[in-house]
């Protein structure tokens, strides 16, 4: 998008400051939990054990220095005014990086492209004026396929950092917190109190994730608003009564008097000093519930603030006490009288940041998952009026046993935040290398300033994500290990979902193949609508061809219903459905092709049969009254690749309200997104299609199936109309049978042994262990026929 459009909400006159105070006071408990608690456990990871705290403050003045510093350039310039814009109709995140790079150059590596995709209203493109330095970046980009899979590695590899991010964030959130008591107990017991403590705020954490967070959400924003009140109260107090001076150490000098003294340890300690930006990518991963204006006003005014006092203060009380009985940590400079209190909003805090990094880890697998990269996992939707708010079981507890294996494995908050530290820093480098081309390829920027902020913000990142490198044998190599098993399980999924989809358009059947089908080769048809589900947008799929040659029978309505993800976070459901003949008229056979988005909520298999009907149904009047009885079924113009010859065209097919009993009406007004002629279909990324503006006008259109009806008036071609939408009706009448494929992929002969191991052994492994096709369709058994297919890929 460019930087200046595209937005959800945007920052229109409409919008009121009261509507925008209100967004900005909700964002607090989505966005800046994880944020907020940061003060817990910067100051104790840093001086863990590369640095201590010494009479001179040198270390900790060049500490808040560094926090300062960090917290302004990377959370306030780079994600607040400068990330935040590369929004995708709204949406933010590394997939909406991702989706705005597939739009504006043909890197996507999804299959079954159609240009009809591209008339969708969320697949709007700005085209400023194109430097030719942008367009030569263009044109290296979609020559090179490796550089299509790199793009897609890397953004796995984002991916699989906020994963890993979601399981360390609440096991060194709650224990931080939690570990304050270690100044209320003696040793004796503290030891033996936190560890129990923390992993039984973990499991009520998890198991309350079924009941969403829209049940507790009025919850999330009062108590980190008064978490932010409270560690600003206390950092003034901390500020006044100990060290007013404190401000100096904000000063770039303190840094490098800190880098002059602790050398190779000072940089060692970055690794704790990170942890003050952790949460900073929430910011941008959420912006699809808020606007851009409510994060910016809620930060930049309130939360940059807060951290800043709360570190200040922190610095301030330690400036003057370097007694060291105690190990340094956020409760020490807590006053005694408010220590408890603030432990409890402490613990409350850590609770709701947890709770948006897991929402997170939700949010972005059930994205991978509809990208192709993900294994198929059941997604539960916690809420019928709020948008996006999901739960998957498995990860869930998957999560929640990692987690408590961390919590009692690591035991202190060293080894954690190493860990944490190398997961946000990892996706932060994902982020800015994928801005960069965003810079470049979508904002029409020069190849210069795409570079600048690489450089300036990829160096900073680079240093402290070397500085993580260090701490490998001292917890960092989680993320690592976990990053790796992740993006091995993603990478093999999506390239055998790849191959499977080359496989079966390589051995599609001919449209004269399928109109070939009938009595005088003993096919019979049989009452009811077949829909057979393909990842095919033209031509006949090979598992049809084995159905009919094992089974010699189709039904009178025949459908191939293709299912497939488009790189926008939304379709609106006008838009959403493409229908067209398959073969004449009198052969009842069709295609409809359904699209959603990465963040697109999926039909179940009651409505979406209801629902395809009454498109089928729309579609016919459409096309009886657009083609006047003449042959609806066009040539595809040569634009496909082979195998079927007469494609029809497909046609947008809008909204359908259906009304009266038992007569079948349908009632609609055709507007431009609802109803508009259709594009061929093309398989290829290389196939370019014309396509003519139309100008569509507005009608509206009743009909019902009626035996009063006065037949001696009508037309021949309102007579087939009538007779096609009674088959139509009789078909679904009769019942309808869900016909998919049943898969079994092997590598070919002579194929590498990495090969063997990652598809005959890793991928049908997954396969055999995650959902199947039918069951995330939720389609009743009784109306399900599987068909084997062997896929030698």
């Amino acid at each position: 998008m460019d930087p200046d459009h595209g937005r959800c909400w945007g920052t229109s006159k409409k919008d009121s400051w009261k509507t925008l105070l209100l967004l900005s006071y909700q964002s607090l408990g989505v966005v800046y939990g994880d944020l907020g608690i940061s003060p817990l456990y910067v100051y104790k990871s840093t001086f863990a054990e590369d640095i201590h705290h010494s009479e001179t403050n040198e270390e900790i003045f060049g500490v808040l220095s560094f926090v300062f510093w960090t917290l302004t350039l990377v959370p306030l310039f780079k994600y607040v005014f400068i990330v935040l814009r590369a929004d995708d109709n709204g949406e933010g995140g590394t997939f909406a990086l991702y989706s705005l790079i597939c739009r504006h150059a043909k890197v996507s590596l999804l299959p079954n492209r159609q240009v009809a995709d591209e008339a969708l209203s969320t697949y709007k493109l700005e085209h400023p004026p194109e430097q030719k330095n942008s367009s030569r970046v263009k044109m290296l980009l979609e020559k090179h396929r490796v550089l299509h899979t790199a793009l897609l590695i890397l953004v796995l590899l984002g991916t699989c950092m906020v994963i890993g991010d979601g399981l360390l964030t609440p096991a060194i959130s709650v224990f931080s917190a939690v570990s304050g008591l270690e100044l209320s107990m003696s040793k004796e017991h503290h030891q033996y109190a936190v560890i129990p403590i923390t992993c039984f705020i973990l499991v009520c954490l998890f198991a309350l994730q079924h009941y969403g967070t829209h049940r507790v959400g009025f919850f999330f924003a009062p108590v980190v608003l008064i978490w932010l009140l409270c560690i600003s109260a206390l950092g003034l107090y901390n500020i006044f009564r100990w060290n007013p001076h404190i401000y100096q150490a904000l000063s770039p000098y303190y840094m490098f008097q800190f880098l002059k003294k602790t050398r190779k340890d000072g940089w060692m300690s970055l690794g704790g000093i990170l942890l003050c930006i952790t949460g900073s990518e929430a910011m941008f991963a959420d912006l699809g519930h808020f606007s851009y204006t409510a994060i910016q006003i809620a930060f930049t005014f309130l939360v940059y603030p807060a951290l800043i006092l709360a570190y200040m203060g922190q610095a301030a009380y330690l400036s003057i006490h370097h007694d060291n009985s105690y190990q340094i940590s956020f409760y020490v400079s807590v006053p005694e009288t408010v220590r408890w209190p603030v432990l409890i909003i402490a613990i409350l805090a850590s609770v709701v940041g947890s709770q948006a990094i897991i929402s997170g880890t939700f949010s972005i697998i059930n994205q991978s998952q509809s990208l192709g990269c993900f294994p198929r996992v059941k997604v539960v939707h916690t809420s019928d009026k709020i948008h996006g708010q999901i739960y998957i079981p498995e990860i869930n507890w998957i999560l929640m046993i990692l987690c408590i294996a961390v919590t009692i494995g690591f035991r202190d908050t060293k080894h954690m935040g190493n860990a944490s530290g190398l997961a946000v820093m990892a996706v932060m480098l994902v982020t800015t290398c994928l801005t960069s081309l965003v810079i470049i390829l979508c904002w029409h920027k020069p190849p210069i300033v795409a570079l600048s902020f690489l450089l300036f913000f990829g160096s900073i990142e680079l240093l402290y994500f070397s500085a993580s490198l260090t701490k490998f044998r001292e917890g960092a190599w989680l993320p690592i290990l976990l990053a790796l098993f992740l993006m091995t399980i993603m990478y093999v999924w999506h390239y055998a979902t790849i191959k499977k989809y080359e496989f079966d358009l390589h051995n599609k059947v001919s449209l004269e193949w399928l109109l070939a089908l009938g009595p005088s080769l003993g096919i019979a048809r049989v009452p009811g609508i077949g829909l057979v589900f393909t990842d095919l947008t033209s031509g006949i799929p090979a598992n049809f061809s084995r159905f009919v040659t094992n089974l010699p029978a189709f039904h009178q309505v025949l459908v191939f219903v293709c299912v497939k993800s488009v790189p926008v976070p939304y379709v609106p459901p006008a838009e959403r459905y493409l229908v067209g003949r398959v073969g004449p008229a009198a052969h009842r056979s069709y295609r409809c092709i359904v699209r959603y988005g990465y963040r697109d909520v999926h039909q179940d298999v009651d409505s979406f049969e209801s629902e395809l009907v009454g498109r089928l149904a729309d579609f016919i009047r459409y096309d009886w009254v657009r083609t006047h009885g003449t042959d609806p079924c066009i040539e595809d113009d040569g634009s496909g690749s082979g195998g079927s010859s007469s494609e029809c065209r497909l046609t947008v097919i809008g909204n359908v309200a259906f009304s009266g009993t038992p007569a079948y009406e349908i009632e609609e007004s055709l507007q431009p997104a609802s109803v508009s002629i259709g594009f061929p279909t093309v398989e290829s990324v290389t196939d370019v299609i014309e396509m003519e503006p139309i100008s569509v006008t507005k009608r509206r259109v009743r009909f019902a199936i009626d035996d009063e009806s006065e037949t001696d008036t009508r037309s021949e071609t309102d007579v087939q109309l009538q007779e096609e939408l009674e088959e139509l009706w009789a078909a679904q009448q009769s019942g309808t049978a869900f016909i998919l494929g049943h898969s079994h992929v092997r590598a070919k002969q002579g194929s590498s042994l990495v090969k063997r191991l990652a598809i005959n052994v890793g991928y049908n492994f997954l396969r055999r262990n995650c959902r199947g096709p039918d069951v995330a369709l939720k389609v009743p058994p009784v109306s399900l026929l599987e068909v084997g297919m062997v896929y030698i890929v």
